[in-house]
């Protein structure tokens, strides 16, 4: 017994549609954010389902504007800003702040180091954590709450 499948030529695919109230990744979501002490609003949910849809992200606040516009999100640019501090605020994300005023948030909170490819403007995780090896001490009455480690690289021309 064979299985048969039948395409229709000329049948516009379905598009597709994101189910912010009812779809298992806005469950997840919902549930995350609570977890955070957020309330889970349409847009909180729309913004952490780009987010932590595809594991460790690293995207700036026009990036992810960019992302919800193409996929038709009803999303103002102010709401994408905001939201993404509330969530750095609440632990959800890392802000991590680069030279000039740009800003990248990271999905992955641990401490762990960066690459910063200056020419391609992308900015990812390095393979191993270095922050261990460098022996630094607070001065007194001081304690390190986090060290951040970011490498610039550029194109070997």
């Amino acid at each position: 017994m064979t299985a048969q499948t039948t395409i229709r030529v000329g049948t516009p695919a379905a598009k597709p549609s994101y189910d912010w109230v009812n779809g298992a990744l806005a469950r997840l979501v919902r549930e995350k954010l609570r977890a955070a002490d957020l309330r889970p609003t349409r847009q909180r949910v729309s913004i952490a389902s780009l987010l932590f849809v595809a594991g460790d992200r690293h995207v700036t606040a026009e990036q992810l504007y960019a992302e919800a516009q193409a996929l038709k999100m009803p999303l103002s640019r102010a709401t994408v800003y905001n939201t993404l501090h509330q969530f750095a605020d609440s632990g959800l994300l890392r802000e991590i702040a680069l030279y000039g005023a740009k800003v990248w948030y990271d999905t992955k909170t641990g401490s762990h180091c960066h690459y910063y490819d200056e020419d391609h403007s992308v900015l990812f995780d390095m393979e191993q954590d270095v922050t261990h090896q460098l022996q630094i001490k607070a001065p007194p009455g001081k304690r390190i709450v986090g060290v951040d480690v970011i490498v610039r690289l550029a194109d070997d021309n």
